[in-house]
């Protein structure tokens, strides 16, 4: 029979602690060497943004500091660059991931003396995950060695034979005198009880007898106790008892039977028994109907509010299913153009730089509204607000002057002809080296724009123009233009959102001849100015 090594569980424990005291040592040198490496790569990144985008940050062109920004921050090692001017102020803030910040360089940017401005660039914070993938084959290999390690100490640490019959005599000796320290101290415990009760045997003789005595008078008296007790608990109970079906059998007559069966004292207390039953009985009939009508006094008062209120919470409802019906009436649509600005570029800029871009912006949506409104197929639709253009964009409202104007239809071209138009201009900034934001649009109804409002802020996304109408609507476009649904909705709003997808070649042709004909009015008030 083989045996295993004395306290092989413990040295498996010693053997892990062994184990990832290694590896965490290992982590940890690797993490230093990681460490001073990217932080001499970042101080050269930095020194090298500063060389390039110094005339930039003298000029505070925000577009190209960030165009040259955006290339810094497609390095896997960076996490986000901040571009500050000479009075600490952001002009550009690039790249955003909280989760992986580390150690952030800042270096000031100067030109001969003057102080331009200054740069600064975090660093990705290094994973213990990717130095233990870098390290796997040292991990791997330091675990199968501490394992063989465990394995080896299990077989050389076996006990031999001759241990193993050692150690069987010594435990067998120590069983036999264990064994006979416990017999003779039981012994004299047995001599010594012995020769207590020989003198006490006498004295608990005559204390039994005297006990014996007393306690057969105790049980003669306590038993009389309860004979009489018993005795006199009966006949009470009898008596009710009697007196009860008596008085059920004879029903009005119940006082005379009770004369000529029961004594004086029983006669007496039959009757004055009955009286307070009766009494008793007629009270709590008066009591039950005093509740009874105050019961129903209650309950009619809160039927009596309900039905008084009925008609405010039947017209909450209505209204909340007007609203959400696909069958409403509507007779005004709104087209809301917002600007899709991830980094908050537009609060950022400059004044004298933002002014004139919504301005341009302002003036493309109303040309784009009134050539496009002079269209045969959109006649009888007229825009009922002055649309201009904020930091949240802008919202036209196009209203039917009768039943057979196609409202429907002029949003969503009025929404496809803007974001058209930006698109142009979007891009002639960027070559130019000028600030333009991509816009998105959303089309629906009077009653369904405080929705639209949010589905733009969370669902669209860049250059995309959600649909929002009822059936009617619908209808209108559905000759014109293709959609198609949301993907993965969650909320009713999502759900009954339509999202633009293209329209027919008519259309198109249509909206290609009005984009040209607002660029080229805008050429021609140029050319006069």
């Amino acid at each position: 029979m083989t045996y295993l090594a004395p306290r092989q569980g413990l040295f498996a424990i010693i053997i892990l602690v062994s184990f990832c005291l290694q590896t965490l040592l290992l982590i940890i040198s690797t993490d230093q060497q990681l460490t001073k490496s990217r932080e001499q790569k970042g101080e050269q990144m930095v020194a090298q943004l500063i060389d390039e985008a110094s005339l930039s940050l003298e000029n505070k062109d925000r577009v190209s500091l960030s165009v040259i920004a955006n290339r810094y921050t497609s390095e896997q090692d960076v996490a986000r660059i901040v571009i500050k001017d000479s009075n600490d102020e952001i002009l550009v803030p690039v790249g955003n991931a909280p989760m992986q910040q580390g150690d952030t360089i800042r270096q000031v940017a100067t030109k001969g003396d003057a102080v331009i401005g200054s740069v600064a660039l975090t660093l990705k914070d290094i994973s213990k995950g990717e130095i233990i993938a870098m390290q796997w084959p040292f991990v791997i290999g330091s675990l199968i060695f501490h394992v063989f390690l465990w394995l080896l100490y299990g077989y050389v640490a076996r006990p031999t034979k001759e241990q193993i019959n050692a150690l069987s005599r010594d435990i067998e000796n120590l069983h036999r005198e264990q064994y006979a320290q416990f017999s003779h101290v039981n012994h004299s415990r047995v001599h010594d009880v012995s020769d207590g009760e020989d003198s006490n045997d006498n004295v608990r003789s005559d204390n039994v007898g005297l006990t014996k005595d007393n306690a057969v008078r105790d049980r003669a008296a306590t038993q009389a106790k309860t004979s009489k007790s018993t005795k006199i608990n009966t006949a009470g109970i009898h008596d009710e008892l009697n007196a009860y079906l008596r008085a059920q059998q004879a029903g009005g007559d119940a006082s005379n039977t009770t004369n000529a069966t029961q004594p004086d004292s029983s006669h007496e207390q039959t009757p004055n028994r009955q009286n307070e039953a009766q009494s008793s009985g007629s009270d709590n009939r008066t009591m039950y109907k005093n509740q009874t009508t105050s019961n129903n006094h209650a309950i009619s008062g809160p039927q009596a509010i309900n039905a008084s209120g009925s008609d405010i919470t039947n017209d909450k409802f209505t209204s909340r299913v007007s609203k959400l019906s696909t069958t409403r009436a509507f007779d005004t649509v709104s087209v809301q153009i917002m600007f899709h600005d991830e980094y908050n570029m537009l609060e950022r800029l400059a004044p004298e730089m933002r002014l004139p871009y919504l301005a341009l912006c302002t003036q493309l949506l109303n040309q784009a509204a009134t050539e496009l409104l002079k269209l045969p197929l959109l006649l009888g639709v007229s825009v009922i607000n002055d649309p201009r253009f904020d930091e949240s964009g802008a919202t036209a409202l196009l209203k039917a002057d009768n039943s057979h104007a196609k409202v429907a239809l002029a949003g969503v071209m009025l929404g496809k002809l803007y974001l058209m138009l930006n698109k142009i201009i979007h891009e002639k900034h960027i070559e130019l080296s000028r600030f333009a934001l991509p816009v998105k649009a959303g089309v629906s109804d009077d009653a369904q724009s405080q929705a639209m409002t949010q589905l733009l802020k969370s669902v669209a996304r860049k250059e995309q123009m959600l649909i929002l109408l009822p059936n009617a609507g619908l209808k209108q476009i559905g000759n014109h233009v293709q959609v198609h649904s949301l993907k993965r909705p969650t909320t009713v709003y999502e759900r009954e959102c339509a999202v633009f997808d293209g329209g027919n070649e008519a259309m198109i042709q249509r909206l290609a001849t009005v984009r040209n004909a607002v660029l080229m009015t805008g050429n021609e008030e140029e050319s006069l100015t």
